[in-house]
């Protein structure tokens, strides 16, 4: 009972200061309507109302996709709705193991291994890869996703070093600095999904080159929306070749789920017999499969839908700029609009929504640090000029009111 007690005490008290701060977490219920994305329905307390929204991953719309659709259902029709199991136990559908080789086939490798989800993928495959040497250092962008610093503290033995983000004297600093003849890791995000910025791929992997280093790129926010058949920023820059490691989602770009692994087949093979996050756990459904296989085929022949999406960013940032709203300048597709205070940016996101019929998630501590909370926007190719107007406008009349009554206080 003390035990308990003590446990209830802390939550309570963790709870209590996240309200204060302004940064506890609350889940508006919406729901995504085939055919009419981005427009959701908002199951508010006071009723049901179509609100539009800006902050979904869904980056490319794919999860509407006519083609994904009909993959889907047809797959639960002849294949019911679960695995079954594990890949060992239930056998491996059929399905996953083509998904496998279209996603090895996306990224030039040799291999694909794939996952529950991205988060999975980067615990279970940077801790695997760190575990396989004795004296492994690992070098971590700043910035990096909580799931690739997960996949490190996992790992039993492996040193920890963090260069400034995207700072590349830095890094090769600390390379200089690190054990000759200890095996390196660089870890590093190609764009990174706060601040919309890239990494110098081609720069990082020279360096891995020079101090003999191997390179795990994190495509997740990039797969499906760059590159000539959606590979990526890697396939974008011609990067892909270099690169030992690259992950990936079908959460975000492909409009589906679960995350994978591409690179030399000997390592992926490698981390299908040891890591824990895939043995372990239930296999993807063979209609995510399905769904996921679609997408990734059909947005390999679709440059179009990529370029419509640029187009719908680069109108978003030229209409904030108009307007003189606050945002970070970055060269991707991801528009972080700066607020700056945890409590103000939860009330300007909720003005949005209940005033302006607008969702656009606040971004808080410790996603971000303290000081920097944001609106984070992301423009789909099926954002129209009326909708942008619609945001412009919304913000302009939020954001003064929330910093006035701020200063009245």
């Amino acid at each position: 009972m003390q035990t308990r007690a003590a446990l209830l005490a802390h939550a309570r008290d963790t709870l209590g200061a996240m309200r204060r701060e302004g940064r506890y977490r609350e889940f508006a219920h919406l729901e995504k309507l085939t055919g009419r994305f981005p427009v959701y329905r908002w199951h508010a307390p006071q009723g049901v109302k179509e609100v539009t929204v800006w902050s979904s991953n869904d980056y490319l719309g794919m999860g509407n996709h006519p083609a994904v659709l009909e993959a889907t259902v047809k797959a639960v029709a002849e294949h019911g709705a679960g695995a079954g199991g594990t890949r060992n136990i239930s056998g491996t559908s059929p399905l996953i193991a083509a998904l496998e080789a279209e996603l090895a086939s996306l990224h030039g490798k040799a291999g694909a291994l794939l996952f529950g989800s991205g988060y999975i993928a980067n615990d279970a495959a940077i801790s695997s890869v760190l575990d396989a040497l004795p004296g492994f250092w690992v070098f971590s962008d700043a910035k990096n996703h909580a799931s690739m610093i997960a996949g490190m503290r996992h790992a039993k033995g492996a040193t920890r070093v963090i260069w400034k983000h995207n700072d590349l004297a830095d890094l090769e600093a600390k390379l200089a600095a690190a054990p000759a003849d200890a095996p390196k890791l660089i870890a590093f995000e190609s764009v990174y999904s706060m601040d919309g910025d890239i990494a110098p791929i081609h720069a990082i992997c020279d360096l891995a080159e020079r101090y003999g280093a191997v390179t795990y790129l994190d495509e997740v926010h990039a797969v499906g929306l760059y590159g000539q058949h959606g590979g990526g920023v890697s396939e974008r820059d011609g990067a892909t070749h270099r690169l030992d490691l690259i992950e990936g989602t079908l959460a975000k770009g492909f409009g589906v789920f679960g995350g994978y692994v591409a690179g030399d087949a000997e390592l992926v093979d490698f981390i299908r017999s040891v890591a824990g996050g895939l043995i372990f756990t239930t296999s993807l459904p063979p209609a995510v499969a399905a769904a996921a296989l679609a997408s990734v085929r059909a947005l390999k022949q679709d440059n179009a839908r990529r370029e419509r999406m640029a187009e719908r960013s680069a109108a978003l940032k030229a209409a904030l700029d108009a307007a003189g709203l606050p945002r970070i300048k970055a060269p991707s597709h991801i528009v972080p609009v700066m607020v700056g205070e945890a409590e103000l940016c939860r009330q300007v996101a909720r003005r949005l929504l209940e005033e302006h019929s607008i969702y656009a998630t606040p971004i808080n501590y410790p996603t971000v640090p303290r000081g920097t909370e944001r609106l984070r926007l992301c423009a789909t190719p099926f954002h129209t000029d009326a909708m942008i107007a619609e945001l412009i406008q919304a913000l302009r009349a939020v954001l003064p009111a929330h910093r006035a009554s701020l200063a009245a206080e």
